[in-house]
């Protein structure tokens, strides 16, 4: 099975040389296989968002080597990096940031159309994916027209629209009460599942760790394997 996400001696720190200098990460290693869906816990404040923007070429590390898809992105220039990024990679945030003067489904037309797909076929591409998650009925709703469950599964939604590679979300249901929360984890892993895609997932709640294929833990700026 290929490697989607190498992570290999990741390093970061912030204010770095001074005197309250914090290292976050201190020689991280991970590895996601294609189609895998792998858990990442650890408490807030430990690094595992600043692991998350290095992952997906959003930040960039003091030391170490990404690779996606077999490829070393460690070096390459901005343009090649945003590229990359656009085509091969998903993002999910806590809070939704969906954009409010569009409708639901033109939050998830929008990326299509910079990648360049048509019109048509970017609209039934979001319809199809806004079924799946069972929010195809509020389509034509603006954001705030929707509740946050709602809100987080267009999120999703807008996320995978340009069908990446990889997934990386960052405590995507931390923001709900627990029914809402485990009603859209279970939208997010049909989706995830339905694709084959591979998923970095970061989460501080065990119970819903525990439902994905694999669990590592970020501790002292590390990560470590939990059975």
């Amino acid at each position: 099975m290929s490697e989607v996400l190498k992570l290999s001696g990741i390093t970061k720190s912030y204010n770095t040389g001074k005197p309250n200098e914090v290292q976050v990460l201190q020689g991280a290693d991970l590895t996601v296989a294609e189609g895998e869906v792998v858990a990442l816990v650890a408490p807030s404040g430990a690094g595992k968002s600043t692991l998350l923007h290095i992952a997906g070429l959003l930040d960039v590390a003091d030391s170490g080597k990404v690779q996606i898809k077999g490829q070393d992105m460690t070096l390459k220039s901005d343009r090649k990096r945003t590229a990359t990024r656009r085509e091969d990679v998903g993002f999910i945030y806590q809070f939704h940031h969906l954009l409010p003067e569009f409708t639901a489904l033109e939050n998830i037309v929008l990326p299509q159309l910079a990648n360049g797909v048509s019109e048509r076929d970017a609209e039934a591409r979001a319809r199809s994916l806004l079924d799946t998650v069972g929010v195809g009925e509020r389509a034509g709703h603006r954001p705030a027209a929707l509740s946050g469950g709602e809100q987080q599964r267009v999120a999703y939604c807008r996320a995978l629209a340009n069908e990446p590679s990889l997934l990386l979300a960052d405590e995507p249901t931390g923001n709900l009460d627990p029914g809402t929360s485990d009603r859209v984890f279970e939208a997010l892993m049909s989706l995830v599942k339905g694709t084959g895609m591979s998923a970095l997932i970061a989460t501080h709640n065990l119970e819903l760790a525990a439902r994905m294929g694999r669990m590592v833990r970020l501790t002292d700026g590390r990560l470590v394997e939990e059975g």
